[in-house]
């Protein structure tokens, strides 16, 4: 995640949900890292390949997100194999459920 205000409230409200989170800003750097979720921000440049790759390699679940304007890399996040793709509002109002 690049907004810092957003990441923010993420990790906050992981936190208070009990969930460890690790924030990562480099899609590159998601290569060899363990967890049972993924939470992707769509609109960083190689999210979607960086996210496919940590599914296929047996990661976990893959949940991204992107603006519900951008319908173009929605499509291309499905199609690459994440398993949820939701705008960012929706992510937003889910986001104490997926942080569990």
């Amino acid at each position: 995640m690049r907004d810092l205000l957003f990441t923010s409230k993420v990790t906050t409200t992981a936190r208070a949900a009990g969930s460890t989170v690790r924030v990562i800003r480099d899609p590159a750097k998601l290569v060899g890292e363990s967890g049972r979720r993924l939470l992707v921000d769509l609109s960083l440049q190689g999210a979607i390949e960086a996210a496919a790759a940590w599914v296929a390699a047996g990661g976990g679940e893959a949940i991204g997100f992107v603006s519900h304007v951008d319908t173009a890399t929605a499509e291309a996040a499905r199609q690459g194999g994440l398993t949820r793709v939701l705008s960012r509002g929706a992510f937003t109002n889910q986001l104490e459920e997926l942080v569990k």
